[in-house]
Order: C-alpha cells, then structure tokens, then sequence
C-alpha cells in the first residue's frame, strides 16, 4: 500500500471531480481547470488518493491552491504527504475560516496565520484565513 506522488494525468480528471465532491470545504473547479497548474496526484494501489494544486511564485515560494483527500483516504498520511511534495521554500494558504479540521490539520503542519481576507469566498460567502509556512533548509 506505498503512497505514489506524481504529476495529474488527463486520465486523473474524473477521479479529481469524485474527490472533490466528497469534500465540499475544498475548492470547486472544473477539473480541466488543474490541467494550468502544477497539480499532483497522490496514488495508493493504481486508485487516486488525492490532489494538491500549487502556484509557484518565483524565487522559492509557492501558493497552495486546492487540497483534497477522498474520503476513503482520510487520515492515513495522504494529505501530509502532498503537502511535503508542494515544493517552495515558503508555502502559502487560504482556508475558510469555518473549516476547522482544515485549520487544525495547517497548524500541525507548521502553518501559521498570516492574514485575513474579508468575504474571501462565496458559496457562501465567507472570510479566509491566510497561512503561512517556512521549510527547514
């Protein structure tokens, strides 16, 4: 039962769509949409587990944009596993501000609140936080 990071196939998007709909805190996209960002599939035995989408911001940062685990993978490293592949030396975050197994869940990773983004998301319309977190060197 390893754990295999690697890049989105197109093959991936129908498996992406399941997974979000089973976590409606995560983002919402047309899965074509991750095809634009650096996006990983984390796979456990050929099925995958979950995703991350990243935004790199030069020199050495980057933004985590969507992070989702299908439920069946909840709680077994999937998600912290994704996160150690996100790269950057800095990584940044939004999280809604009533999600707080998500909150809870970035602060054990080391993250920490950086700002507030007012009526930050819709649907519903709600504020975010924003987290921040340095990587060992």
């Amino acid at each position: 039962m390893a754990l295999l990071i690697r890049p989105l196939a197109l093959a991936d998007l129908p498996a992406i769509e399941e997974i979000q709909r089973q976590n409606p805190t995560a983002a919402q996209w047309p899965p074509a949409d991750y095809l634009g960002y650096q996006t990983l599939v984390a796979e456990r035995d050929g099925e995958p587990a979950g995703f991350l989408a990243v935004l790199s911001i030069p020199p050495d940062e980057v933004e985590i944009l969507n992070l989702a685990v299908a439920t069946r993978f909840h709680r077994q490293g999937v998600g912290s596993a994704l996160l150690d592949a996100a790269g950057g030396r800095v990584q940044f975050l939004d999280v809604r501000i009533s999600n707080h197994a998500a909150l809870s869940f970035y602060r054990r990773h080391g993250f920490q609140k950086c700002g507030h983004r007012r009526k930050y998301y819709s649907r519903p319309v709600e504020d975010a936080i924003m987290m921040r977190r340095e990587m060992p060197r």
